[in-house]
C-alpha cells in the first residue's frame, strides 16, 4: 500500500476548484412523481373510482334531461373528489417523508485521502464530496463510488450491476504512462473501476478519473431498475383482509341495488304498488333514474365497504414512526422493514459489535513456549519484531503516526485492534523495515486466515488465522531467541490448553505462523509457529436485557459467530442466551453433517453456530422459512449479503459494508442488538395500530352496509344517503388512520407471542369487537328511525326528504350515526377497560377526534340539500351526543365479556 506522504492528496482549496470545473459526484435524481400526477393515476388506476365516475356522469345526463337529481350528482362528485385528493395526499406526503430521510441517512460513506496543514489523513466523507483527483481507497465490501484507476493494490470486482456478468473482475494498479480515456468503456480493462461496482476482495487505492452524471453508472442510472420487492407477511395478510372484504362489499352492494328497486316499485308513495303499474311506458324515465340511482348506491356501498386503504396503512404508519425510529438508531430503508420485524419467530444475529461492545482489545499473547505477555513491550525482542511484520504486514488495516497519535483506519475490527496492541513505536519500527508485499490471499469464513508474502527484511509467507487451524499444520515454532525447534506433542497441547482457558474466557483466539512456501495449496505445509493473542471483546451491558426482551417476545434468538466454539459458548452464557443444558452450541461442521431434516428438529433447541461460514447463514435462514418461520438477520460483510436477501427482514450494522446494506431492509445504525429488538417492537407496534385501524374502519363498513340494506325494507328508504356514506368514507378511512397510525410503542407488545406467517391478521378477540359493535351500531340505528321516543325529540316542522322523513329528524340520525362510529375509535384504540389509556401519548388521537366532531358540526350548517343536513338546536344536540356516547359503556362491557387473551411468552 502507498505511504501516505507518497499519495498526492487534494487540499479543501483543490478540491472546491475539482468541483467547479469538473462538477459534483452527486447523482441527478430521477424524476419524482408529482402531487398532481399521482392523483390523476389514482382517478386512472382505482376501478371504483371509475365505476363511480361513469355513475355520476350517467346521473349528470339525466339531470340535464330534467329527471335526474342535480343535487345528488354534485354531492357524488364532491365527495369523490375529497375521498380522492386526501387519501392520496396522505400517501404522498408520507412517501415523501420517507425518501428524504432514506436519502439524508443513507449516503455511502467513502474513505478518502485529503490533505490538511502538509498532513495527508484518510477521512470519511459523503459520497457526493468526492471530486475528481481525490484518492479513495477501497476495501472489500465498499462500493466503488466514481470511475476511476486504481495506483496501487489490486482488488477484485463485481460489475453485474453494469454489465450484467456475474463473474468477479481483477483490477491491477496501472503502469507509468498510462492514459485514461473517459469516453472508452471497458469493463475488461484491468486497471478501470466503475461506480457501482463491488469490492469482492483485495485492497487498493483509486484516483478518481470521472465523477457524477459523468460516470458510467451516471449516463445508465435512469435505465438501472431494482429487483421486484417481495411482499411482507402483513401485506399478505391484508391482501387477504381486503379479498375477503371485497367480496362482502360487491354482494352487499348487489342486495343494496335490489332492494332499492323493490323498494321502489312495492314501496313508492306516488305510484300505486305493483309491478304493472311501475313499468308502464309513462314511468319510463322514472324507472331509468331509479337504476341510475339503485347503481350509484351499490357503487357507494362498495366503495365504503372495501378497505381500499389498508395497503396503504403500512406506508402511512411507517412514515409516521420513521423519525422515532431514527432517535433510536434505526434507519427503514425498505418501507415495510418494521412491520416485518414485528412478526420475527427466530432472529440470527452477529456477535461482534451487536452483542457485544465491538471495540476489540488485545489482552494476551501466548509465545509457544507458553509464556504469557500482556503488553507488546514486554514481549521479547526477537521475537516481538516477528510479531510485528505479522501483525503489520498481513493487515487490510491502515495505520498512520500523526503528530505522535496512532490513526487506524480500514480493515475489520480485530485488525484495528492488532495494530492498536502494537501502537506508535512499533507502527514507527514496521514502517522503516520498508517491505513490499508481493502476494496476498484474503481472509475468507471458509479458509479461516489471510496470508501476506514480503519481500525485503522478511522473505516469507506470513499466516494469520484461526489457532486450530494453523496449529495443525505447524511443523515448527519459534523460541524468545528466534530460533526455530521442532513441533512437538508436548508444546502443541500446552498451546491448545492456553487456546482452551482464553476461550472459556469469552476470548477471540488468533494465532500467526510463517511459512517458506507461496500462496497455494502448500501454503500451509511445514509452518512455523509465531505465537497466539487473545482478544476480549466485552458484553454489551444492555446485551442481556434485550436478549431477555427478545425470549419474552417468543423470538429465538441464535448467535451466529466465526469465533471459536468455546469462546462463543462463553459469551452466550454471558448473555443469557445459553441457560440450560438442553440449549444447543453447534459449529460449521456440525451443521454440515446435519440433513435438513435434521437441522429442523434441532433448530428449536439451537442457540449458537461458531465458526460459521456465510452459506451456514443462508441455509439456517432457508430451513426456517421451509419451517413456516418468520426470520431475521444481521449481517455486515460482503459475504452476509446473500442472506439478509433471503431474509425476511435484513438488518445491516451501521458500520457495515454498503454491500450489507443495500441487501437489507434495515440498518441499525449503533451496531447494538438492543436497537434491533426495538425494531421489534416498533414493528409489533405498527401491526397493532393497523389492526385497531382494522376493528375501526370494519365496524363502520358493516354497520353501513347492513343499515343500506335493510332501510328499504323498513321503509326508510337509504337513510344515509350516497353522499353521507362518501362523507363517512372520507372521514373513518383517512382520518382515523392518522389517528390510530400514531398510537404508542407500548411494552405489553413485547408480551405476545409472534405472529404465524399463516395466521390471520383479524384475531378471535377482532371478531368479536367487529360483530358486536357493528351489531350495535346498527341496531340502534334500526331504533333511532323507527321509535317515535326518538322522533320526537327533534323538530318536526322542517323540510321533508325522501320517503317522508323530517330534515332534522334525519341530520340527527346523521351526526348520531357519524359521532358514535368516531366514539368507537376510543374502543377500538385499546382493549384496556380504560378507554383513556396512554392517551397522552398520542395526542393526535384528540386533535383527529375532536376535528371530526367540529366539521360534523360544520356539515350540518353547510352541508345544505347536497349533504342532505340541516343546523340542529342546542336541545337537539345533546340529544345526539348523549345517545353517540351509549357506544363507550357497550365497548366496555363487551371487554369484560370476552376479554383479551394474553398470548404471553412468560
Amino acid at each position: 500500500m502507498l505511504k501516505n506522504h507518497e499519495i498526492d492528496a487534494l487540499t479543501e482549496q483543490q478540491a472546491e476548484e475539482s468541483r467547479k470545473k469538473f462538477g459534483s459526484n452527486g447523482l441527478t435524481p430521477p424524476e419524482q412523481s408529482s402531487f398532481w400526477k399521482e392523483l390523476w393515476e389514482t382517478f386512472r388506476g382505482d376501478a371504483l373510482i371509475r365505476i363511480l365516475t361513469v355513475a355520476l356522469v350517467i346521473t349528470v345526463v339525466f339531470a340535464i334531461i330534467g329527471v335526474g337529481d342535480w343535487l345528488e350528482a354534485v354531492g357524488i362528485a364532491i365527495a369523490v373528489i375529497l375521498a380522492t385528493t386526501v387519501s392520496t395526499y396522505s400517501e404522498y406526503s408520507n412517501n415523501q417523508l420517507f425518501q428524504k430521510l432514506q436519502d439524508e441517512y443513507s449516503k455511502i460513506l467513502c474513505k478518502v485521502f485529503r490533505r490538511h496543514d502538509g498532513t495527508v489523513k484518510i477521512r470519511d466523507l459523503k459520497i457526493d464530496d468526492i471530486v475528481t483527483g481525490d484518492y479513495v481507497l477501497l476495501q472489500a465490501g465498499d462500493k466503488v463510488c466514481a470511475d476511476g484507476i486504481i495506483v496501487n493494490g489490486d482488488i477484485k470486482v463485481n460489475q453485474a450491476s453494469l454489465n450484467g456478468e456475474s463473474e468477479d473482475a481483477k483490477k491491477t494498479a496501472v503502469e507509468p504512462g498510462y492514459q485514461y480515456d473517459a469516453e472508452q468503456i471497458d469493463f475488461l480493462d484491468t486497471h478501470k473501476v466503475y461506480r457501482g461496482s463491488v469490492v469482492t476482495s483485495g485492497e487498493a487505492v483509486m484516483r478518481v478519473e470521472c465523477v457524477g452524471d459523468k460516470s458510467q453508472f451516471g449516463r445508465l442510472a435512469s435505465e438501472l431498475k431494482e429487483d421486484d420487492e417481495r411482499e411482507s407477511p402483513l401485506k399478505v395478510k391484508l391482501g387477504k383482509v381486503a379479498d375477503a372484504i371485497s367480496k362482502f362489499g360487491y354482494i352487499g352492494g348487489t342486495l343494496i341495488a335490489i332492494a332499492f328497486m323493490i323498494n321502489c316499485i312495492f314501496f313508492n308513495p306516488t305510484l300505486l304498488p305493483g309491478a304493472d303499474v311501475y313499468f308502464s311506458m309513462p314511468n319510463l324515465m322514472q324507472i331509468l333514474r331509479d337504476l341510475v340511482s339503485s347503481v350509484t348506491l351499490a357503487v357507494v356501498i362498495i366503495v365504503v365497504a372495501v378497505p381500499e386503504g389498508l395497503p396503504m396503512m403500512i406506508a402511512l404508519v411507517s412514515g409516521l414512526n420513521m423519525k422515532k425510529l431514527l432517535k433510536d438508531n434505526i434507519l427503514i430503508r425498505k418501507i415495510d422493514g418494521a412491520e416485518t420485524a414485528g412478526s420475527l419467530n427466530i432472529l440470527f444475529s452477529d456477535k461482534t459489535g451487536t452483542i457485544t461492545k465491538g471495540s476489540l482489545q488485545v489482552v494476551d499473547f501466548i509465545s509457544p513456549e507458553g509464556k504469557d505477555y500482556q503488553s507488546f513491550p514486554s514481549i521479547p525482542d526477537a521475537l516481538r519484531e516477528m510479531l510485528l511484520i505479522n501483525i503489520c504486514g498481513n493487515t487490510n488495516a491502515i495505520a498512520l503516526v500523526s503528530d505522535g497519535v496512532l490513526q487506524v483506519t480500514g480493515g475489520n475490527a480485530t485488525e484495528r485492534a492488532l495494530h492498536e496492541f502494537v501502537g506508535v513505536d512499533g507502527t514507527l519500527t514496521y514502517e522503516n523495515y520498508k517491505l513490499e508485499c508481493e502476494d496476498s490471499l484474503m481472509f475468507n469464513s471458509a479458509n479461516k486466515y489471510s496470508a501476506s508474502v514480503l519481500r525485503g527484511k522478511l522473505d516469507r509467507a506470513i499466516i494469520k488465522g484461526a489457532p486450530e487451524k494453523l496449529l495443525a499444520y505447524c511443523t515448527s515454532y519459534y523460541g524468545e531467541d528466534l530460533q526455530v525447534h521442532p513441533m512437538t506433542d508436548e508444546v502443541r497441547e500446552q498451546l491448545e490448553r492456553h487456546m482452551s482457558a482464553l476461550s472459556e474466557k469469552a476470548m477471540r483466539v488468533l494465532a500467526f505462523a510463517t511459512s517458506d512456501n507461496r500462496i497455494g495449496e502448500h501454503l500451509l505445509q511445514d509452518m512455523t509457529f509465531v505465537g497466539m493473542v487473545g482478544i476480549r471483546d466485552e458484553l454489551r451491558p444492555e446485551a442481556v436485557e434485550a436478549i431477555r426482551t427478545a425470549k419474552r417476545a417468543g423470538i429465538q434468538v441464535v448467535m451466529v459467530t466465526g469465533d471459536k466454539k468455546e469462546t462463543a459458548a462463553a459469551i452466550a452464557r454471558d448473555a443469557r442466551l445459553i441457560e440450560s443444558a438442553d440449549d444447543l452450541a453447534l459449529t460449521s461442521d456440525d451443521l454440515a453433517a446435519m440433513s435438513d431434516e435434521e437441522l429442523k428438529s434441532a433448530l428449536p433447541r439451537l442457540r449458537v453456530v461458531a465458526r460459521a461460514l456465510p452459506t451456514d447463514k443462508s441455509r439456517l435462514v432457508r430451513v426456517s422459512q421451509e419451517m413456516n418461520l418468520v426470520v431475521g438477520m444481521t449481517g455486515d460483510g460482503v459475504n452476509d449479503a446473500p442472506a439478509l436477501k433471503k431474509a425476511d427482514v435484513g438488518f445491516a450494522m451501521g458500520s457495515g459494508t454498503e454491500v450489507s446494506k443495500e441487501a437489507a431492509e434495515i440498518t441499525i445504525l449503533d451496531d447494538n442488538f438492543n436497537s434491533v429488538v426495538k425494531t421489534v417492537l416498533y414493528g409489533r407496534t405498527i401491526y397493532n395500530n393497523i389492526r385497531k385501524f382494522i376493528v375501526f374502519q370494519l365496524t363502520i363498513n358493516i354497520s353501513a352496509v347492513l343499515i343500506a340494506l335493510i332501510g328499504p325494507f323498513i321503509g326508510m328508504g337509504t337513510p344515509l344517503s350516497v353522499t353521507q356514506m362518501l362523507w363517512v368514507n372520507i372521514v373513518m378511512d383517512t382520518l382515523a388512520a392518522l389517528a390510530l397510525g400514531g398510537e404508542p410503542a407500548l411494552e405489553r407488545y413485547m408480551d405476545e407471542k409472534p405472529k404465524r406467517r399463516d395466521e390471520s391478521i383479524i384475531s378471535k378477540n377482532m371478531w368479536s369487537s367487529l360483530l358486536t359493535m357493528g351489531i350495535y351500531l346498527t341496531a340502534a340505528s334500526m331504533v333511532f328511525l323507527l321509535h317515535p321516543f326518538f322522533r320526537d325529540l327533534f323538530r318536526l316542522d322542517g323540510e321533508m326528504i325522501y320517503n317522508g322523513h323530517d330534515i332534522y329528524f334525519m341530520t340527527g340520525f346523521f351526526c348520531f350515526y357519524v359521532l358514535s362510529a368516531m366514539l368507537n375509535g376510543f374502543n377500538a384504540r385499546t382493549e384496556k377497560i380504560n378507554i383513556f389509556d396512554n392517551i397522552t401519548q398520542n395526542r393526535t388521537f384528540l386533535y383527529v377526534m375532536g376535528l371530526i366532531a367540529v366539521v360534523q358540526v360544520l356539515m350540518t350548517y353547510i352541508g345544505g340539500p347536497i349533504l342532505r343536513t340541516a343546523p340542529l338546536t342546542l336541545s337537539e344536540w345533546g340529544v345526539v351526543a348523549l345517545l353517540s356516547l351509549i357506544i363507550l359503556p357497550v365497548g366496555t362491557l363487551r371487554k369484560l365479556i370476552f376479554p383479551e387473551k394474553l398470548t404471553s411468552n412468560t
